[in-house]
């Protein structure tokens, strides 16, 4: 099934009924907007939509503006940003549109000039035409608007001419990201909106029996404290005064939902919940390795923010939504306002990471507006997100493989992960796509994993299945789902196979790819990364690679591990077929952030449960990769552009931290099971 039809595609479908309903507008400013119905959360989205509108319309890059849509209910399933899914169910539609706009301006001038529009062309912003006369958009801008039907067809260029997309560009809105000029949640002036901070319990979904706020209103700047389904909301004039009243304030708190419970018994119930292996066939050998990961943050650099302004009859919310229309239902429900009544605009998230696919502080803030009857400017502080937010959930992990004669007969995965919390409306647009979700149980979860997991290798009779411990804690989609965890253990099992036929890894995987452009992607990491070549003791390469979202990616690492305490990654190599690269320069930052994930989470980063709490508690504890950690030799390779473009932005990270894993193994000569390593 996932060779017929993956997640993006499903996706595409849902939401192909709605995807021309974009809002592109010349304005006589010169300016150019398209209206994105995504978020942008640091991905480059918007400089890659410029960058095609630009090239479609001749326009200058300067010119295009890509300001963020607020919730179109009218889009139904065409307003979810994730899966890897923006480029690959945008490109196609925003051209489509550029173009048609094209037409128009292009009608106009030659309506005003009296000549024949087929002998006009386009470039810098501008109609040109065989005489020398030019029109800019600007001045044409009235005109195209009451063109009907265009003179000239509206149909996007073919490839050989397009002079922007494929070219690598910088971010169009670095400056200002650098500047402090890009708003944040965090940054906008609304009107009378009062930072608010939220006490929370010492457990996971703890609730509150009482509180004594006496002490906090005392303080100097509390505005007020008001009770919420998840704790207790103290408003003040700043955000320090609201974070030393929260101190003050006395709670009682009543159980949460996974007290009582630490890893182990995690581990025990995932362990439990896996069904069992094939019996192994009389005579035939097998290699069998279990795998463990832990629960792990998304932890962006922006932590969650929402603005609120809830009054009677309407609502106002302002944050970064990667799923808006979800929250905007749901936003509606909590405050009592039919759905129209709810406007959510949607701002620019510094990094996400599948966090926000949900909206936990859009929806506390509009509780707490609602309560205090005032607009508000709701923080986490990253202790909250940490302790309270979502995360990728822990899994176990079975592998058998047989084999016999150098040739591997069957492989079999078993995966056991604690419930992934998917509303947030991608198992909606499957529905809406066609696909058939069971109503009960973990069905969506099952279509997911169906959808998304795949070995690419020919490894004889291969089975792989879920399933799910329903524990009531906060889990949701981080980046690259089921694979940062499926194909991690994957790859590191293609390396022991490998080693226990006495292969070389590459050359294991080579022969048993079934694709021929994984082959060259594959050929490219390895010849670019030197694969084989001598590495002093205590030092090795690692090699990885994965396929998912049409789309391949191989990953060769160089780690240090002469001391044992400090493992350092020193090279990366990245290879990968995106089909169309429309921003080079993008999917290079993209892939240095999935090759720093993949040494976070393979190395260093996780969360503890103890006792039905999150042990860790801010950057200091959860001890993701920083800038010291970053490999000092990094190269992207992107094979010339094979059709329309791939997804790409959770591609890399089940190659790079198995690829991290496998060369730690080389180099210690251990064979790692538990992840992260130092944890």
């Amino acid at each position: 099934m996932p060779d017929i039809l993956d997640l993006g595609d499903a996706m595409i479908l849902a939401g192909l009924p709605t995807s021309h309903l974009l809002s592109l507008q010349v304005n006589m400013d010169g300016s150019i907007l398209l209206e994105l119905p995504r978020v942008e959360v640091g991905q480059g989205l918007t400089t890659a939509m410029a960058m095609v509108v630009a090239d479609e319309l001749d326009a200058n890059l300067g010119d295009v503006q890509i300001p963020l849509a607020p919730a179109r209910p009218e889009l139904l399933f065409n307003q979810l940003t994730g899966a890897s899914n923006s480029m690959r169910s945008l490109y196609g539609p925003v051209r489509d549109v550029a173009a048609a706009a094209r037409a128009r301006l292009v009608t106009a001038a030659a309506n005003r000039w009296q000549l024949p529009a087929g002998s006009l062309r386009t470039a810098g912003s501008a109609v040109l035409a065989p005489d020398g006369r030019s029109a800019t958009y600007a001045s044409l801008a009235v005109d195209a608007a009451a063109v009907l039907v265009p003179a000239v067809a509206a149909t996007p260029k073919p490839p050989a001419q397009q002079q922007l997309v494929g070219r690598p560009t910088s971010r169009i809105d670095a400056r200002d990201i650098v500047t402090g000029k890009a708003k944040y949640a965090g940054d906008l002036a609304v009107p009378g909106a009062v930072p608010t901070v939220v006490v929370r319990p010492p457990t996971i979904n703890g609730t509150v029996r009482s509180f004594d706020a006496t002490a906090a209103l005392a303080l100097p700047g509390v505005l007020g404290v008001v009770q919420i389904p998840t704790g207790v909301a103290v408003l003040a004039e700043t955000f320090d005064q609201a974070l030393k009243a929260k101190a003050a304030v006395q709670v009682s708190w009543g159980p949460g939902t996974v007290d009582g419970l630490s890893d182990a018994d995690v581990r025990a119930q995932l362990k439990a919940a896996q069904p069992p292996f094939l019996i192994p066939p009389l005579l035939t050998l097998h290699l069998d390795a279990e795998f463990d990961f832990a629960f792990v943050s998304h932890a962006p650099m922006e932590v969650l923010t929402a603005v609120a302004d809830v009054r009677a009859d309407r609502a106002e919310v302002w944050f970064a939504a990667q799923s808006p229309l979800v929250a905007q239902a749901a936003i509606a429900a909590a405050v009592g306002l039919p759905v129209a009544a709810v406007t959510v605009h949607v701002v620019r998230g510094g990094g996400s990471f599948g966090r926000r696919l949900f909206f936990d502080a859009a929806l506390e803030a509009a509780q707490v507006s609602k309560a205090a009857g005032r607009p508000v400017k709701l923080m986490w502080t990253r202790n909250d997100d940490v302790r309270h937010g979502r995360m990728r959930p822990a899994s176990h992990h079975r592998v058998r493989a047989t084999h016999a004669l150098g040739q591997v007969l069957t492989y079999e995965h078993r995966v056991a992960t604690v419930k992934t919390d998917f509303r947030h409306g991608v198992g909606d647009a499957l529905t809406a796509a066609g696909v058939s979700i069971p109503p009960v149980g973990d069905g969506f979860s099952q279509v997911f994993f169906t959808l998304t997991q795949k070995v690419p290798y020919a490894l004889g009779v291969n089975t792989q299945l879920l399933a799910e411990v329903p524990l009531e804690m906060h889990t949701g989609s981080w980046r690259s789902v089921y694979s940062g965890l499926v194909r991690t253990a994957d790859e590191i099992m293609m390396d022991e196979l490998a080693r226990t036929l006495g292969q070389d890894p590459v050359a294991f995987r080579r022969a048993r790819l079934t694709d021929p452009g994984a082959v060259a992607v594959l050929d490219q990491a390895a010849q670019a990364g030197r694969w084989g070549r001598p590495m002093p003791p205590g030092q090795a390469q690692g090699f990885a690679f994965h396929s998912e979202h049409r789309s391949s990616l191989a990953c060769l690492v160089e780690i240090d591990c002469t001391d044992a305490a400090a493992p350092r990654v020193t090279k990366a190599v990245v290879a990968a077929d995106v089909g169309l690269a429309v921003n080079p320069r993008g999917l290079e930052a993209q892939f240095m952030g999935a090759v720093m994930d993949g040494i976070s989470l393979t190395l260093q980063a996780g969360l503890h449960l103890d006792n039905g709490a999150i042990r860790e508690g801010s950057y200091a504890d959860f001890h993701y990769a920083r800038q010291r950690h970053s490999p000092p030799a990094f190269e992207v390779h992107l094979l010339p552009p094979s059709g329309d473009p791939g997804g790409a932005g959770e591609l890399g990270v089940p190659a790079a931290a198995a690829a991290v894993a496998n060369a730690y193994a080389r180099a210690t000569g251990t064979s790692p099971r538990s992840f992260p390593i130092s944890f």
